[in-house]
């Protein structure tokens, strides 16, 4: 029980500092209301109704986000592999060669498609 004291302990800091910051926040800071904070914000993009009239929504944003979680979850599966590429020995290096080239096609679908041009 005593390996899981200091984790229960920063998870009330972290808890007491969350609700701390929440709160001097709402009450430190301005109270002006307008019309505009209440808008949805589309990542720059006036927000419209697209969809009674037919017209498509633009992805460009999602598709840069889901990029960047491809290339995110590749980082963090290649820190583990590089820490232990002494054990891992041969299949370890043949094994994440076939992971980065798994990942490398949704990187060459995304850049021909025009993914990453902000035109």
């Amino acid at each position: 029980m005593n390996a899981y004291v200091p984790i229960l302990v920063l998870g009330v800091i972290a808890i007491v500092f969350a609700v701390f910051s929440v709160m001097v926040g709402t009450m430190v800071g301005p109270a002006r209301y307008n019309r505009a904070k209440f808008d949805a914000y589309e990542c720059g993009i006036e927000p419209t109704m697209h969809a009674p009239t037919g017209q498509r929504f633009p992805v460009k944003f999602y598709l840069t986000a889901m990029l960047f979680i491809i290339f995110d979850i590749e980082i963090v599966f290649l820190y583990p592999w590089a820490v232990h590429l002494d054990v891992l020995g041969a299949f370890g290096l043949v094994a994440m060669a076939l992971f980065v080239v798994n990942v490398s096609v949704a990187y060459v679908y995304e850049w021909r498609r025009g993914g990453l041009g902000w035109d």
